[in-house]
């Protein structure tokens, strides 16, 4: 997918997050040499930790969460509430984008 693309998935992803009451904390962290955390939001005192998928359809977008991003994601968790010495309550959070519809997979793991 080209950035462009992925920059437009976001901006859905933050528009509907924002629509349903969630507080955008940061976009785009990156985590030296871990990777990059897409959406970092709050709700209920949840700090929910996104990553942005988008594809033409749902099966190829979920399957481009395998284990090895997961991990990666996780390490980069680490080092952003490292870096910002907080002790937060968190899950990690898929927003699936396909066209028009956008779907929120939350605390989802492996």
């Amino acid at each position: 997918m080209s950035k462009e693309k992925g920059d437009f998935a976001e901006k859905k992803a933050l528009s509907f997050l924002e629509d349903r009451g969630f507080k955008i904390i940061e976009q785009n962290f990156y985590a030296k040499k871990l990777g990059e955390i897409d959406i970092i939001c709050k709700k209920d005192n949840v700090y929910h930790f996104c990553e942005v998928k988008s594809a033409p359809d749902y099966e190829t977008a979920i399957n481009n969460i395998h284990k090895s991003k997961l991990s990666k994601l996780k390490r980069s968790i680490d080092y952003y509430i490292q870096t910002k010495k907080i002790n937060p309550i968190f899950c990690i959070d898929a927003i699936i984008v396909c066209d028009e519809q956008i779907e929120h997979l939350e605390n989802i793991t492996l």
